[in-house]
């Protein structure tokens, strides 16, 4: 068994600490939370030890669950890694592209687990639809929520698109070629809605939409490839599978099909809609990291993982922030 400490107590730690002390292959020993009063209170809810200081956990630990705002993941991960603890760390990794650098040469170098609470990697709806994908040429994603004070300290694509960002790169195996973005700033200092266009040497297209100012929730992605169309509802935790296939006779009554032209036969569109498993998608990521450091295989999101994901999110960034500075020229020209 593994003994394992949480760094942060804010909603989402609460719910790691609550999913960890679920899971058999952890022994949860405590947390810690610079806001005593945040962590008195999780003391009475969890039952669990209250640490005065960061130092005092670590020893005590095999691994630790970092569920704190990003500015200080780095700090937390460098200093664990360097005690030779397995670390979690939630989306994205770190503040920069050279914290999350840094932490890969750590981890590699004290041979220790990292893994990234990318979470719709473990969502059901994408589960189940997974073995579906096979080379899509073309993805549109969108990921709107409704507006919420909390993580507007950070553009939309830190907070909201990353997921999909790291859900694309999963699936499409090729390097990003070009990268093209817009977005608008409509409460908050950044982008509050932006869009991303990734185009890969495969010749696949991802179209990107995020937003935390839509009346509704939606996450939502489509995937298009030779001869089927895949649709994950992320939020809803629904698939739906729909493949065309050779027929060489309308046999089916109630089946629909389509002729081809020049006489290149028939196809028939099928629909299908996997079985979804009802799991807790956070909880399976926190047994995929037990996993992981019991059976020494590589991480379900690896650190190298959550860098690519990041490394692409900046690159999102800067398109925007190059964008709004060229409407900005133009607009004092006119």
């Amino acid at each position: 068994m593994l003994k394992i400490g949480v760094l942060g107590t804010g909603h989402l730690g609460k719910i790691h600490l609550k999913l960890l002390k679920e899971i058999s292959d952890f022994e949860v020993v405590g947390f810690f939370d610079t806001d005593k009063t945040a962590g008195e209170e999780a003391a009475k809810l969890f039952g669990l030890k209250n640490y005065n200081s960061f130092e005092e956990l670590i020893q005590e630990v095999d691994a630790i669950d970092i569920v704190t705002p990003t500015l200080s993941h780095y700090d937390y991960a460098a200093k664990a890694i360097k005690k030779s603890k397995h670390v979690f760390i939630e989306k994205p990794v770190t503040h920069t592209l050279k914290e999350a650098k840094t932490l890969i040469s750590l981890a590699n170098e004290a041979k220790v687990k990292v893994q990234v609470g990318h979470v719709e990697r473990f969502n059901p709806a994408f589960l189940a639809a997974k073995e579906y994908l096979s080379q899509p040429m073309f993805i549109e994603s969108h990921r709107l929520s409704q507006f919420n004070p909390r993580g507007t300290d950070v553009s939309v694509v830190l907070d909201l698109m990353i997921h999909d960002i790291d859900v694309i790169l999963s699936v499409v195996n090729s390097n990003i070629k070009k990268i093209s973005a817009s977005g608008v700033s409509v409460i908050s200092n950044s982008p509050d809605i932006a869009n991303a266009r990734l185009e890969f040497d495969n010749g696949c297209v991802a179209n990107i939409t995020a937003s935390r100012i839509s009346l509704k929730n939606m996450r939502k992605s489509r995937f298009f490839q030779k001869n089927s169309y895949v649709a994950i509802d992320f939020l809803n935790k629904k698939s739906q599978i729909v493949t065309m296939k050779d027929s060489t006779q309308k046999d089916d009554p109630f089946g629909l099909y389509i002729e081809m032209k020049d006489n290149k036969g028939i196809k028939q569109i099928i629909f299908e809609n996997p079985s979804i498993k009802d799991t807790n998608a956070i909880k399976q990521e926190l047994e995929g990291f037990a996993h992981c450091i019991l059976q020494n295989t590589i991480p379900p999101v690896s650190i190298d993982d959550g860098y690519k994901a990041l490394d692409v999110a900046f690159r999102i960034i800067e398109k925007l922030k190059s964008n709004n500075a060229h409407k900005d020229l133009q607009t004092q020209l006119q």
